[in-house]
């Protein structure tokens, strides 16, 4: 008797069907499609994220070990690794890469609330990217080197959350600062990066869409000082300093003024030089800005460690952008699951629970936290002897609707 559903179809209904379906309509991905649609392809490629799969026989043996179950978890066509295969190298790939930004607009509402380490009302962004080693044979359109092959994960997370807003998948050979000019500004924003992104006349364009930028200076620059504030040296401040730039690139393609931070860390004795076009936060506030940065690493870390995404089932451009974006689904999909239950494990402790439970028939709340439902106390066997012929039939009715398993049980038992 089928007394619940799998966890992984639990799991799933956090994804939204109807908007998951319009995506698919939009690039017509189940075009003369049969049998294995794009859910299908979804839900298995998501299957073989949670449970950590290393190719499409190992995707194909597990799926059809557990076929009796699939049906119930919404796969309804046949697991094959050929029509793995194909479907992954022909389906468009921004089929997933928008229904992973449907997922992601709901997930920044779920952490709009979330504190940060910096007190402040407006959005902050981190941006960095991240490089993914590839065999240069079986992947010679990603060159990056002689012999060397590679993408590039260029990423802009919301720092409340850690929630990826924005990726661009490059062959390994684009230059990170070029990936400044995919980014839609958003005015008000705060915007932190490393020195690898320093590019005055791509930083002026913040400038002018009214948003704000954090970054590290770089040592060879020209500028000179024009006006200087008061710090307390004995929180690592050392200048607080408003310059312009005086190279004969630099200065023509930022005509305007740039504030200048110079900082020592309490902890480590480093020194940072940072530069922001924002005149109005204290300056201990712009280092703590840039120590948040760190989250974006900190994101890489789990994703590669966490996700299957060092690895991949195909060999084209196409496969490979379908499986990163799915397991970023899969990421935004576990960050929302722990907002919505509410709960208290780590990101990295969550996706490690299903890896041995999606199949089982386990309220997903308990499953992910680790708790126990409370057992009622059952009445002894002569308090409701006098009460069984009138009622039994009416309290057996109940017990069905509220608590399926332990009616199964009962009437098995009985």
């Amino acid at each position: 008797m089928h007394t619940g559903k799998f966890l992984v179809a639990q799991l799933m209904r956090f994804l939204p069907k109807r908007d998951f379906d319009q995506c698919v309509h939009k690039y017509r991905g189940n075009y003369r499609v049969r049998k294995f649609s794009c859910y299908d392809q979804f839900l298995c490629l998501a299957f073989a994220q949670l449970t950590f799969r290393s190719s499409w026989r190992d995707i194909e043996t597990c799926l059809n070990a557990l076929k009796p179950k699939l049906y119930h978890v919404g796969i309804r066509g046949t697991i094959a690794r050929n029509t793995l295969a194909k479907a992954n190298q022909t389906r468009d790939w921004r089929i997933y890469a928008d229904c992973a930004a449907v997922l992601i607009a709901h997930a920044r509402k779920l952490y709009a609330g979330e504190p940060l380490a910096v007190a402040l009302d407006q959005t902050i962004y981190a941006f960095d990217s991240t490089t993914i080693d590839l065999c240069s044979k079986l992947f010679p359109w990603a060159r990056f080197r002689q012999r060397k092959a590679a993408v590039k994960l260029h990423t802009l997370i919301d720092l409340r959350g850690n929630i990826p807003c924005f990726v661009h998948i490059s062959c390994g050979q684009m230059h990170d600062v070029n990936a400044l000019d995919l980014l839609i500004l958003e005015p008000g924003a705060f915007y932190v990066m490393d020195r690898g992104y320093i590019d005055f006349a791509r930083l002026y364009v913040f400038q002018q869409n009214a948003a704000f930028f954090v970054t590290r200076a770089k040592k060879n620059r020209q500028c000179r000082r024009s006006a200087r504030r008061c710090v307390t040296k004995s929180t690592g401040l050392r200048c607080d300093q408003t310059s312009r730039l005086t190279g004969k690139d630099s200065r023509p393609t930022y005509p305007v003024q740039l504030r200048r931070i110079k900082y020592i860390d309490p902890e480590t004795g480093k020194r940072f030089v940072f530069l922001t076009n924002n005149f109005v936060l204290e300056a201990l506030t712009i280092a703590k800005l840039y120590k948040c940065r760190w989250q974006v690493e900190l994101f890489f870390k789990w994703i590669k460690q966490n996700l299957r995404i060092k690895a991949f089932f195909g060999t084209s451009a196409n496969a490979v952008k379908t499986q990163i974006w799915i397991a970023l689904s899969v990421y935004v999909l576990v960050a929302i699951v722990k907002k919505e239950l509410r709960l208290e494990k780590s990101m990295s402790e969550i996706p490690q629970i299903p890896s041995l439970t999606l199949f089982e028939k386990t309220p997903i709340f308990a499953a992910l936290s680790c708790k126990n439902a409370k057992k009622t106390q059952r009445p002894s066997l002569s308090s409701i002897a006098p009460q069984a012929e009138n009622c039994g039939a009416a309290r057996t009715k109940e017990t069905l609707c509220y608590y399926p398993a332990e009616s199964a049980q009962a009437a098995k038992n009985s």
